[in-house]
C-alpha cells in the first residue's frame, strides 16, 4: 500500500509543481518523461540488481572508511573533542564543531585533489551530456545540474562563462538545481550524524545525489518553463575551471575553501536556531493568549504545513507527524538540524520503521532552505551582477521547486525501498 503511495505522491508533486507555473501550456513532457525514467532506472539498478547493490554496498563502505581517515587530522589537532560517540577511543560525547565540521577540510581538499587529475570534470560532462541529448534542455544547466552532483555553490564557476547570457527559466534551473542537491563536503556532516543508527548512510546519500539531479531539472521547468532558445541549447558544453598549478596547491586551495565553508556553516547555525530560538518565543506568548491544542512552536507550524507532504511520500502514517516536522524544520534551520533531529528520533525509538528512516534520508537531502537560498543568489550574482535582480525575483519560487524536487526523491526511494533489498540489512 505505501508502495502505491509514494507513486501517487510523485504525480500530487507534479501537479503542484505545475500549479505554481506562470505558463501552464509551456510543458517540455520530453524532460518530464526522461527525468522520471532516469530515476527509475538509478534507483532500479541501486535497489534491484545484485551488481547495482553490491556496488552500493562498497560505495558506502568506502564513504565509512574515508571518513575515518577524515577524522585523523581532526584527531591530532582536537584531541578526546574529536572522538565520536561510538568509537574505540574515548569519547567525551557528541561535539558537531570538532567530530562533523573538521571533515569538510579534508573532503574539500579530496575533491580539489580529484578536479586536479580531471576525473571530477570528465564525470561531470558525462551526466551532462546525457541530461542534454535525452531531455533536450541546454548544455549549459545540464552542466550546472551534473556539477552540483559533486559540489555546492562553486558549480557556479563551472558555467561562468554562460550566465550572463542565459535565459529566465536556465536561471531558475541553475538556481533550483543548486537548492535541491547537497555537496560531497558535506556529507560527512549527516553520516555522522545517522551512521551509528543506520550503517548504510553513506549509501544512500550517495543514491540521493544522484537521484535529485534530474528531480531538480524537472521541477525546474515545471515552475519556470522555457519560452526563448537557449544559446547552448543541444550543445555539449565543457566545465570552466582554473586548474591548479600543482597537486600541492590543489589541497592547500581545497582545505582553504572548506574552511571558509565551516565558517560559513556555523555563521548560519547560530544565526538562524537562535532566530528561530526567538521566533518559537514569540509564537508561544500568541499560543499563550489563543489556547488550542497546537504546537505553537515554528517547527510545529512547519509540520502542519508538511502533513500533506510527508504523508505522500509512503511512510507509515504513524510516523507522518514527526517526520512532517522535520522536513518542516529543513526549510528554515538548514537539513544539518533536521538530519540531527532525525538521529534523536531513532536513538529516542520514536521513529523505528526502516521504510521511514530511509525515505526521509532521502527527502532531506538537498539545501533547500532559506539560508541556501540567500547563498546561492549572492554567489551567483557575484559571479554576473547585473542579473542579481532577476536571480532575487526568482528566490522563493526556486525554493519551492527545490523542495518538491528534494521530496519528489523520497517518494522514489518510497517506491523501492522494502526491507527485501540488500540496502536495508543491517536497520
Amino acid at each position: 500500500m505505501y508502495t502505491s503511495i509514494s507513486g501517487l505522491g510523485i504525480v500530487i508533486l507534479l501537479i503542484v509543481a505545475w500549479l505554481f507555473s506562470p505558463q501552464k501550456r509551456l510543458i517540455n513532457w520530453r524532460l518530464i518523461g526522461w527525468g522520471i525514467v532516469l530515476q527509475m532506472i538509478f534507483a532500479v539498478f541501486i535497489f534491484y540488481i545484485p551488481a547495482g547493490s553490491k556496488l552500493f554496498v562498497v560505495l558506502n563502505d568506502v564513504v565509512v572508511k574515508i571518513l575515518d581517515s577524515a577524522t585523523a587530522g581532526a584527531r591530532f589537532v582536537f584531541g578526546p573533542l574529536a572522538v565520536p560517540p561510538g568509537s574505540e577511543e574515548q569519547s567525551i560525547g557528541s561535539i558537531l564543531a570538532f567530530q562533523s565540521f573538521p571533515t569538510i577540510i579534508f573532503f574539500s581538499a579530496l575533491m580539489a585533489i580529484l578536479y586536479y587529475f580531471n576525473i571530477i570534470p570528465w564525470i561531470i560532462r558525462g551526466f551532462a551530456y546525457i541530461f542534454t541529448r535525452l531531455m533536450r534542455i541546454s548544455g549549459a544547466e545540464s552542466l550546472s545540474a551534473a556539477s552540483n552532483i559533486f559540489v555546492g555553490i562553486e558549480s557556479a564557476f563551472t558555467i561562468k562563462p554562460h550566465l550572463k547570457e542565459m535565459t529566465r527559466s536556465e536561471l531558475f534551473t541553475v538556481l533550483t538545481v543548486g537548492m535541491s542537491t547537497v555537496a560531497s563536503n558535506v556529507l560527512a556532516i549527516y553520516i555522522f550524524s545517522l551512521k551509528e543508527h543506520f550503517p548504510m548512510i553513506g549509501g544512500h546519500l550517495i543514491s540521493a545525489s544522484f537521484i535529485s539531479a534530474p528531480a531538480a531539472l524537472i521541477m525546474s521547468k515545471l515552475v519556470m518553463p522555457e519560452r526563448d532558445v537557449p544559446a547552448t541549447l543541444g550543445k555539449d558544453v565543457k566545465p570552466h575551471y582554473e586548474k591548479e598549478s600543482n597537486v600541492f596547491s590543489a589541497i592547500i586551495n581545497g582545505a582553504n575553501s572548506g574552511v571558509k565553508l565551516i565558517v560559513g556553516i556555523v555563521a548560519l547555525l547560530i544565526a538562524i536556531i537562535s532566530l528561530v530560538e526567538l521566533i518559537d518565543l514569540f509564537l508561544g506568548w500568541i499560543g499563550g493568549f489563543i489556547g488550542g491544542n497546537i504546537d505553537w512552536s515554528l517547527k510545529g507550524l512547519l509540520g502542519y504545513v508538511f502533513y500533506p507532504f510527508t504523508a505522500i511520500l509512503g511512510i507509515p502514517i504513524s510516523d507522518v507527524d514527526t517526520i512532517s516536522k522535520i522536513i518542516g524544520e529543513r526549510v528554515v534551520v538548514t537539513e544539518v538540524t533536521a538530519y540531527k533531529d532525525l538521529a534523536a528520533a531513532i536513538a529516542s525509538g520514536t521513529i523505528q520503521n526502516p521504510r521511514t528512516i530511509v525515505i526521509t534520508t532521502y527527502a532531506l537531502c538537498g539545501f533547500a532552505h532559506v539560508g541556501s537560498m540567500a547563498i546561492f543568489i549572492g554567489g551567483i550574482g557575484a559571479l554576473v551582477p547585473d542579473r542579481t535582480g532577476t536571480l532575487a525575483k526568482f528566490g522563493l519560487r526556486a525554493l519551492v521547486a527545490a523542495t518538491l524536487a528534494c521530496l519528489m526523491t523520497g517518494c522514489i526511494a518510497g517506491l523501492f525501498a522494502n526491507e527485501n533489498t540488500i540496502l536495508m540489512s543491517g536497520m
